[in-house]
């Protein structure tokens, strides 16, 4: 993540944040291919989140074996470096003053010291605003899951570029967004945007504007050619942060990162100035 987080609510325990995770060495890079990924599942029995990333696991997970664990199990193997992490945060902007708090899903590396908050971040990817019903961003799992492991893959190419730690390295990939299929929930754009559907100089004539349900489809059946918009942001506030991103369906590569503070000229969505830089090549 690219910002200071004043603090993130991790598996039920409030911790205090002062600095970004530490971006993994190329041997933790290396470790990770070679470890078991264990999967952190929340304490609440019924809870939607660990019926939803099982499922994706079994569908989207390829590059590591997995198991499922508690987080009583997570506190007692986190330090063991044989092991890697997937766990959803509560994470909270330090100069946010909605108050907004966003779920992440997290890759972590195990490490044998340190505190939780000092455990290798190898990715970091918002899913959704705390609070919203957790069936919205059902199929947004896997999706995530698909992303996580293509960016472990590129850490593992070249460990050294440090500026593979922020999701804004990915923006170098829009030039191929011309010849993709970008589809867009209407629900996930401002106004603005709707409006601009018919003017071939906003507008990009790639993308199209479906429904939940083919963006869903598209997901789960890893089409090639096709980028998804995900979008994350907090529905009727102003003050918090819209983090938008096109994310391929057949590579789980991300192709454009973008995000604004939601305000009353800047909805929570997508915006022409997202068009504009998606459409200029």
């Amino acid at each position: 993540m690219n910002k200071l987080l004043i603090s993130i609510l991790l598996l039920g325990f409030l911790l205090p944040v002062k600095s970004q995770p530490p971006f993994p060495g190329p041997d933790e890079i290396k470790g990770f291919f070679n470890s078991t990924t264990l999967v952190v599942n929340e304490d609440q029995m019924f809870s939607p989140y660990n019926a939803f990333i099982k499922t994706a696991m079994k569908e989207f997970w390829e590059v590591t074996p997995f198991e499922f664990i508690s987080s009583a199990d997570f506190e007692s193997k986190r330090k063991d470096p044989s092991y890697s992490f997937i766990v959803l945060t509560q994470t909270r902007y330090d100069k946010d003053k909605s108050g907004t708090y966003y779920n992440f899903i997290n890759l972590l590396a195990g490490k044998e010291k340190g505190r939780i908050e000092d455990m290798p971040e190898i990715c970091a990817l918002p899913l959704s605003v705390t609070g919203t019903s957790e069936f919205e961003y059902t199929d947004r799992v896997g999706i995530a899951l698909r992303f996580m492991q293509a960016h472990a893959e590129h850490l593992k190419e070249d460990p050294g570029v440090k500026g593979k730690q922020y999701l804004k390295y990915y923006n170098r990939f829009v030039p191929e967004l011309p010849a993709k299929r970008i589809l867009v929930s209407e629900s996930d754009l401002t106004e603005e945007v709707l409006e601009a559907q018919g003017d071939s100089k906003l507008f990009p004539a790639n993308m199209e504007v479906v429904s939940d349900e083919e963006i869903n489809a598209a997901i789960r059946e890893r089409t090639p050619g096709t980028v998804i918009l995900h979008k994350v942001g907090p529905v009727g506030d102003e003050g918090g942060l819209c983090f938008k991103m096109l994310i391929g369906t057949d590579n789980g590569l991300l192709y454009y990162y973008g995000e604004h503070k939601v305000t009353q000229r800047k909805g929570n969505g997508l915006l022409i100035s997202d068009l504009k830089r998606v459409g200029r090549f």
